[in-house]
């Protein structure tokens, strides 16, 4: 507004200058009068006096104008700083906040995934122990296993045992005999003999089987077969030929009796490699058993054998089960014979019954007949129902 006023004096003054300027060099004008001039010149002096006082007045206003201006732009300045200040204490404290918040998180994360992972090898590391604890036992039992079968003695118990668990998995405690005398007046025990039903009047028949587990014999030829030795084979098979028979020739003298057991026996050879290697000499299984009446078996045939004998036993069973219902059923019929009679007698006894109720009721009818004439006499429970109401 100061500037606009100033800008507006300025104009003023010129205009007048101005006219003076066209009054004096008006063309035929006349010669202004000194008095008319000065007082001109003091006009045009006072204006410029105005003027410079207007001006000065201006600058004066313009340069409070712009102090006001500039405290008013170092106020904002100071606002802005204090504001810029304080929003960058806020953000300070919440990027502190935030990172106080994500370092914990990150921490409980790092902590659960560390728990977590020392858990995992923790329980990898169990495993791992308890692996190396079985190996261990297992290391512990193939050598417990390798003293048992490098001793005869044990290896003779290996085979029984084994013998043992398929008895009895299949047969019944009752059905065979552990370390039984099959041949009467002799000291020798075979480990195993079934009991097998005799005749009609004779005593029961025993089967006797036997274990063996010949395993040098047995692992020479194998290994021979391993280093392609042909006369170490050869001479492993025969020593191992030799040893069976000879197993088989003990156990017909030390075992077979007939009547008292069956006329053969059975010689259980511990495992199926054993069983088929014994298999595979041409004429071994047919000579040992025309010559000395022993049968070979390995795990899976006397598996197969006690099988069918325990369906003899249960036809056995079931034929004496029959013998024993028919003479339950001969002893129903005799029964059902009387029951018969009795009950024939119960429906004369009933019949008779019968005859004499329509007798009576004959009789009745005729008693009725001969009493339609007689006049009825009062009911006495009429009479005293009468003596209440007379009384009440």
């Amino acid at each position: 507004m100061d500037t606009a006023l100033l800008i507006l004096l300025t104009s003023l003054a010129m205009l007048a200058v101005i006219l003076q300027l066209m009054v004096l060099l008006r063309p035929g004008g006349a010669a202004m009068a000194p008095e008319q001039l000065a007082a001109l010149r003091a006009d045009s002096e006072r204006v410029e006096r105005t003027l410079r006082e207007e001006q000065h007045a201006g600058r004066a206003e313009l340069a409070q104008a712009f102090h006001q201006w500039q405290q008013t732009l170092h106020r904002f300045g100071s606002g802005l700083q204090e504001a810029q200040e304080k929003q960058g204490y806020v953000l300070d404290r919440q990027l502190e906040k935030m990172r106080a918040t994500v370092d914990e998180k990150l921490q409980a994360t790092l902590e659960t995934r560390l728990a977590q992972s020392f858990t995992q090898i923790s329980e990898r590391l169990e495993a791992v122990q308890r692996g190396l604890g079985e190996m261990q036992s297992l290391a512990t039992g193939v050598g417990d296993l390798k003293r048992v079968l490098s001793n005869v003695k044990t290896r003779g118990i290996f085979g029984e045992a084994q013998l043992a668990a398929l008895l009895a998995e299949t047969l019944t405690p009752e059905q065979y005999l552990t370390n039984a005398v099959t041949v009467p007046g002799s000291n020798a025990r075979v480990e195993f003999a079934i009991r097998l039903p005799g005749g009609s009047d004779a005593a029961e028949v025993l089967l006797p089987i036997d274990a063996k587990f010949p395993r040098e014999d047995f692992e020479r030829l194998l290994d021979a077969q391993e280093c392609a030795d042909i006369a170490g084979e050869a001479a492993a098979r025969q020593a191992l030929i030799r040893r069976i028979e000879a197993e088989a020739g003990d156990i017909c003298d030390k075992y077979l009796a007939p009547p008292h057991t069956t006329d053969f026996a059975i010689l259980f050879l511990a495992t199926e490699s054993l069983y088929a290697e014994v298999l595979r000499q041409p004429g071994l299984f047919e000579r040992i058993q025309a010559k000395y009446k022993v049968t070979l078996a390995g795990p899976t045939t006397l598996a197969a054998l006690l099988n069918s004998l325990r369906m003899g036993f249960r036809t056995l069973a079931i034929e004496q089960r029959s013998s024993e219902v028919w003479q339950v059923l001969g002893a129903v019929k005799t029964e059902f014979g009387k029951f018969a009679a009795v009950l024939e007698k119960t429906r004369k006894q009933l019949d008779q019954a019968r005859n004499t109720i329509e007798s009576a009721g004959v009789r009745t009818r005729a008693i009725e007949r001969r009493l339609r004439g007689v006049e009825s006499m009062p009911n006495p429970s009429d009479e005293w129902d009468e003596l209440d109401v007379g009384f009440s």
